[in-house]
């Protein structure tokens, strides 16, 4: 029931708290650019700091970046969850991206997310569900009383879980093969 009530938001151009393979997320369509700016508005975030995107398949990647091969192997070989920053995007608006272009993207493992995006058929945002600065969210029980009355839903699923990873690594990965970790 969640799952759908979550969905329907995001169709609608709702923003959401859900868990997801690392922190809690706050999300929305990110094919939306007034939801995208509601996102930035409910965090207190500078629109120059791009967001995340979460993706739950290969075909869905492929259909929003070019994948250097090198990418490919990161994602195969990492055991946490890893962004991947790629140059540029396709078919996304340009509230999704920074300033130069480029968009982070994660293929999500977490079933949750997977279903999410799947119902939803469009990537979806992904931030940590905090304010500007303050501390990531590992279990829903952290996230402020600001945010939770700011989103327009919060999903029931996994509120208990703690998550064993406070983010994922961040890897610029350039279409020549040049590689940069951000964050490990």
């Amino acid at each position: 029931m969640s799952l759908e009530k979550a969905v329907d938001i995001l169709k609608n151009g709702g923003s959401i708290l859900y868990p997801t393979d690392t922190i809690w997320g706050l999300g929305c369509d990110a094919t939306n650019p007034e939801a995208i700016k509601k996102v930035f508005d409910i965090k207190h975030r500078d629109t120059h700091k791009s967001m995340i995107i979460l993706v739950e398949n290969e075909k869905r990647l492929q259909d929003l970046v070019d994948v250097p091969e090198m990418a490919w192997e990161i994602i195969d070989l990492s055991e946490k969850p890893v962004t991947i920053v790629y140059e540029s995007a396709k078919g996304l608006p340009k509230e999704a991206l920074a300033d130069d272009g480029s968009i982070g993207i994660r293929l999500v493992k977490d079933e949750f997310c997977k279903k999410l995006i799947s119902k939803l058929n469009k990537p979806i945002v992904s931030t940590s569900a905090n304010l500007s600065g303050d501390k990531s969210p590992l279990q829903f029980a952290d996230i402020s009383k600001e945010i939770v009355d700011a989103v327009d839903y919060a999903v029931e699923e996994n509120r208990e879980k703690v998550s064993k990873y406070s983010g994922s690594s961040v890897i610029k990965v350039w279409k020549d093969g040049q590689i940069k970790v951000l964050r490990e």
